[in-house]
């Protein structure tokens, strides 16, 4: 058979295949090209390759024996021992045989298992490749469209972008070359099923990370971020360095940074939100681009948050169809209940009035007495249920023993409701 070391040297140069990795590749093909080509006779073949001169060896096991009776399976011990000096009858010994004797056909076969062994070390080595970029920022090309998804060139492989991973307002087209998230990155017969995303919060990350020094150097922090795709994204970030406005560095001068981001994106708004360990600070910054008047925190356990704001920043701290405060929610996971300045007046004159009656209707309480007490602070009935009598008996005109009247008959109105 011919030299196989133009051929293994073109495989080694073109797939980057080391030469010892590849031999062993090669000589298993071959092996098997054998041993399906001499399949009826149940042979056991055995395929090498000279190293130095790229010939093909085939050797077959041969048992050893006092006389052969079978000259395909069996060796006389007196020949056996040239090959191994220490072997014993019913040894099995590797006897070289003519490789040429296989054929064009075995030849063949070996080729294609060495193509196959090839395609599937690229797969390979392609999945790893990638399995390595899986959430990262790449760049591919539009190639083609199938049942909405969106296939792409991406270096040697092809990537899919389901429908649900689409940017709704974008139009893509063939040839489009585009910035996209690696999602995922799974093994297949075929190869690699690489998914990406432009939906995903991951894209949003890396191109700031690209356009951001600050945030490569881990001088700013990406905190979270929230997506409605392709129209507006929330981004929380903050500084590990007192000196480094976390805002301004995302921005850059006139804004250069954050437009590059806004323009990969297709025009996707982007509120720049700074992050703050104290709640209310940081509620009132996600309803950014609004400007917040109060924050009030209505239950702290189940995080619900009142925020109000002036009577023109209402349809903005809302936003289109209520998205401003919907994003400001999802990236704070707070319930937010926004009211301008005269909603929440009304409101608290609503709840005065309320729990005004409510006291009122206590037994031994007075109109004067009712209205002091909610003035006062003790503006509710689990207030006053709670309160102490000597803090209670500081209210002008009641005393101690009114006080702890008071306090008795609102515990029982308390237990009432329960």
């Amino acid at each position: 058979m011919d030299d196989l070391r133009p051929v293994l040297e073109q495989i080694e140069t073109e797939k980057g295949i080391p030469s010892g990795e590849l031999l062993e590749m090669v000589e298993g093909a071959l092996t098997s090209a054998f041993r399906k080509h001499d399949s009826d006779r149940g042979l056991n073949y055995r395929a090498k390759i000279d190293a130095e001169s790229g010939k093909i060896r085939v050797f077959v096991d041969k048992e050893v024996v006092t006389t052969v009776s079978d000259d395909a399976r069996e060796i006389e011990k007196t020949e056996a021992l040239q090959i191994d000096p220490a072997v014993v009858v019913g040894d099995t010994v590797k006897v070289e045989i003519d490789a040429d004797r296989f054929g064009r056909i075995a030849a063949q076969t070996a080729r294609q298992i060495i193509v196959q062994k090839m395609r599937e070390n690229e797969r390979e080595n392609i999945f790893q490749e990638f399995e390595k970029k899986q959430g990262k920022i790449v760049t591919g090309t539009v190639y083609r469209f199938a049942n909405g998804a969106c296939i792409l060139e991406i270096g040697r492989a092809e990537a899919i972008m389901p429908e649900r991973e689409q940017m709704r307002n974008e139009k893509l087209f063939r040839g489009q070359t585009l910035k996209v998230y690696i999602v995922e990155v799974l093994p297949g017969a075929r190869g690699p099923r690489i998914l990406v995303s432009r939906t995903h919060p991951g894209l949003v990350s890396g191109l700031l990370r690209l356009e951001v020094p600050e945030i490569a150097e881990g001088v700013v922090e990406i905190v979270k971020i929230v997506r409605d795709p392709g129209v507006r994204c929330k981004v929380a970030v903050r500084s590990t360095n007192s000196r480094v406005d976390p805002i301004g560095a995302c921005v850059g001068i006139n804004g250069v940074r954050v437009q590059s981001v806004i323009n990969e994106l297709s025009g996707e708004r982007m509120d720049l939100i700074k992050y703050s360990d104290n709640v209310k600070e940081y509620l009132s910054n996600s309803l950014s681009p609004a400007t917040v008047k109060e924050v009030v925190i209505v239950d702290e356990l189940n995080k619900e948050a009142r925020i109000v704001v002036a009577e023109d920043m209402l349809s903005l701290a809302i936003g289109k169809n209520g998205q401003n405060v919907r994003l400001a929610a999802r990236i704070t996971k707070w319930h937010i209940d926004i009211q301008s300045e005269s909603q929440m007046k009304l409101l608290e004159k609503e709840n005065f009035e309320k729990n005004y009656t409510d006291i009122l209707n206590l037994p031994g309480v007075g109109e004067v007495t009712a209205r002091l007490l909610t003035e006062s602070g003790f503006d509710s009935i689990s207030k006053l249920a709670s309160s102490d009598p000597a803090a209670l008996a500081v209210v002008e005109g009641i005393g101690e023993k009114t006080a702890e009247k008071i306090i008795a008959a609102a515990k029982e109105a308390v237990e009432g409701e329960e």
